[in-house]
């Protein structure tokens, strides 16, 4: 078996723990592995963000635009802290067209799922973060859909989204304020997890969550690969 991302092969270690139980299959080399910087230690409570406060300043700013107990987004947890080594593996990933190296973070996204939201339901609905249909045929896959596969429960494609400039590419005043792009097409009753890869101001996020919550859906969390 080889890493994913640097090609090296991988030789899996042999030991009582391993013969009495099937060990998790390893997608990256160990050296790739640690250059991964996962989430730990103190953080805000309402998006991942690393912090010695409960509520960081950006959810501070939303709970200014919405009051706490009309926020439609739960909570976000993710995955990995932003770096350069992320950076460029999701750039191979999601820009370059590499679907397999997708492969890789569900493992760990996944182990992150089990974590944090043992306590929902079974009846919990995973909806992915859509791209527009441009979108979608420019990179022939949707990561969050990828994302949202490995998970537990029902997946639902209920949202759809109009094609506008990338969300990289615009300000964070932009992002904030921007129109909706996002459509119903189902109302969802259920609790919801939305899936995505990337936690940046937290828009996206609550612009998909606040169309959920106003068709009835009782709670929406968010699991995202990255803390931008």
């Amino acid at each position: 078996m080889h890493c994913l991302w640097c090609d090296e092969a991988m030789v899996p270690s042999i030991n009582w723990q391993t013969l009495i139980k099937l060990a998790e299959p390893k997608q990256l080399c160990s050296t790739c592995e640690n250059e991964l910087a996962i989430m730990e230690g103190n953080r805000c409570v309402k998006c991942s963000r690393m912090s010695e406060r409960d509520v960081c300043p950006d959810c501070e700013h939303w709970e200014m635009r919405w009051h706490p107990w009309e926020d439609p987004l739960a909570c976000n947890i993710s995955v990995f802290q932003y770096n350069e080594w992320i950076k460029g593996m999701v750039t191979r990933w999601k820009y370059r067209g590499d679907y397999c190296l997708g492969k890789a973070f569900q493992v760990y996204y996944h182990r992150t799922f089990k974590e944090h939201f043992s306590f929902l339901p079974r009846r919990t609905i995973v909806v992915p973060i859509p791209l527009s249909d441009e979108r979608l045929r420019e990179r022939g896959f949707n990561q969050a859909e990828m994302l949202a596969e490995c998970l537990p429960g029902n997946l639902c494609q209920v949202l759809t989204r109009t094609h506008s400039e990338k969300q990289s590419q615009k300000t964070k005043v932009q992002r904030i304020t921007g129109r909706n792009p996002f459509k119903l097409t189902k109302a969802i009753n259920n609790p919801v997890i939305l899936a995505d890869d990337i936690y940046t101001t937290g828009a996206t996020l609550r612009h998909a969550a606040s169309l959920l919550k106003q068709s009835g859906c009782p709670a929406v969390y968010a699991l995202t690969l990255i803390r931008g």
